[in-house]
């Protein structure tokens, strides 16, 4: 079989989707599949094309058996609505000739958020005559609207009407977490169109390791503390204020100690806020290379998930698996009823309390700093779980039985049914 996956990240990209499309691509190559990857120029997470892909309108690269088809991409560092919208254009744009230029395939995975390259996916579908499967990652347009990013209704309605085309002309739909069905079925997509493949960890990777002679906590003189570590993305979807607040109202014990490691642009003006706070018990670092993710993992007390109180059933923080492989503790200040919730609470690796509040937060924190038995229990739980459920070998193996059911039931339908439409209806 022949496997065209459409990602807007790759690899070298250290977080986010890159790692997990990356590991995908290279895992189906040794099961003994052809895969090609058509994708952006590497820019995430510093949104800066990476040096040795500026000024470039195509690169062509070959890395584990995977052929890598770069396009250019039209992107600013601190990009306002309209710099993103120019962004997924150029995407759309400049990467289908790529997707034109190689082997037909038998199947093609897209991966969004970018929403928009859905519709060129349909397009590529149509001509080579194969099922496109729809991998859903964030529902990002609901996280849009609901954090305030997009007010326009005319912008709202006309992306709404690009989702729903999206979900109506793919054959399959994966999605990563539960919650991500009931939201796809509340938009009448039928159920037996979706899939649910949680993202997966590499167990092998990533596992409890000792903090004892750790270098992460030598490096930033973190011996002998209390570490509480949140890693990752510092989004719109995030609360980074409310872990500087709980921080803070933790300062009288010297042993805690909050690290926060992100992208530096990002961390910026949160270290303007940690001033204006007195939260001098923060440690703001960048992001470190993938390699030495077990080791900053091990570090840590107690790993953090923070989301807003919108946050519901449109976004699953990758860093839920992570932290359960390396055995660490989850405090999840996240809504009670939403997907991360859910997640924290099925695998009991974890605390999880009310969002957007300081106070709940900092109790949580203190009563595993208290109750290191506690702490144990949750790490034994978390690490049990992930190795149950978030191994690469159970992702793999559902993603190769959804891409047989697919190509199967394209050959057995009748070609007239097989043509989507390019009607995007809800426009008016």
């Amino acid at each position: 079989m022949n496997i065209l996956i459409y990602s807007y990240n790759y690899y070298p990209e250290p977080i986010g989707i890159a790692p997990l499309m990356t590991e995908l691509a290279e895992g189906l190559v040794k099961r003994g599949y052809q895969v090609r990857v058509i994708t952006g120029m590497p820019n995430y997470p510093q949104r800066e094309i990476y040096e040795g892909y500026r000024n470039k309108w195509y690169v062509t690269e070959y890395k584990n058996g995977v052929t890598i088809q770069r396009s250019y991409l039209r992107i600013k560092s601190k990009p306002n609505l309209i710099d993103r919208l120019l962004l997924e254009l150029s995407f759309i744009f400049t990467s289908l000739p790529q997707a034109l230029n190689g082997w037909r395939p038998d199947v093609i995975l897209l991966t969004v958020p970018p929403l928009l390259v859905s519709l060129p996916a349909a397009l590529l579908g149509w001509f080579y005559n194969c099922p496109v499967v729809l991998n859903v990652q964030d529902i990002l347009l609901e996280a849009a609207i609901c954090t305030g990013l997009i007010k326009n209704k005319w912008m709202i309605g006309a992306l709404k009407a690009i989702e729903k085309f999206a979900y109506r002309t793919a054959q399959a739909i994966s999605v990563i977490a539960d919650g991500f069905v009931e939201n796809l079925v509340r938009k009448e997509v039928p159920e037996e169109k979706i899939v649910c493949i949680p993202n997966w960890v590499n167990v092998n990777f990533i596992y409890p390791l000792p903090k004892k002679n750790n270098a992460f906590r030598s490096a930033h003189q973190l011996e002998g503390k209390f570490v509480v570590l949140y890693s990752g993305n510092i989004a719109l979807t995030q609360d980074l204020e409310t872990v500087v607040q709980a921080a803070v109202s933790l300062r009288y014990i010297r042993e805690i100690v909050f690290v926060i490691a992100g992208e530096s642009k990002a961390l910026q003006k949160l270290q303007e806020y940690c001033q204006t706070c007195g939260a001098d018990n923060v440690v703001l670092l960048p992001l470190i290379e993938r390699e030495k993710l077990p080791e900053m993992l091990a570090a840590a007390d107690v790993g953090l998930v923070v989301q807003k109180r919108n946050v519901v059933s449109f976004n699953m923080p990758s860093k839920i698996p992570l932290l359960l492989a390396s055995g660490r503790p989850i405090v999840a200040s996240v809504p009670e009823s939403g997907t991360a919730a859910q997640v924290v609470y099925k695998s009991g690796g974890g605390l999880v309390v009310a969002p957007e509040s300081p106070q709940a937060l900092a109790t949580a924190v203190l009563d595993l700093y208290e109750n290191r038995a506690l702490a144990a229990k949750l790490s034994q739980k978390g690490r049990q779980f992930a190795v149950e459920n978030y191994s690469f070998e159970r992702a793999i193996a559902q993603y190769e039985e959804l891409f047989s059911n697919v190509v199967n039931n394209r050959a057995s339908t009748p070609v007239e049914q097989q043509q989507p439409s390019f009607v995007v209806q809800g426009l008016e």
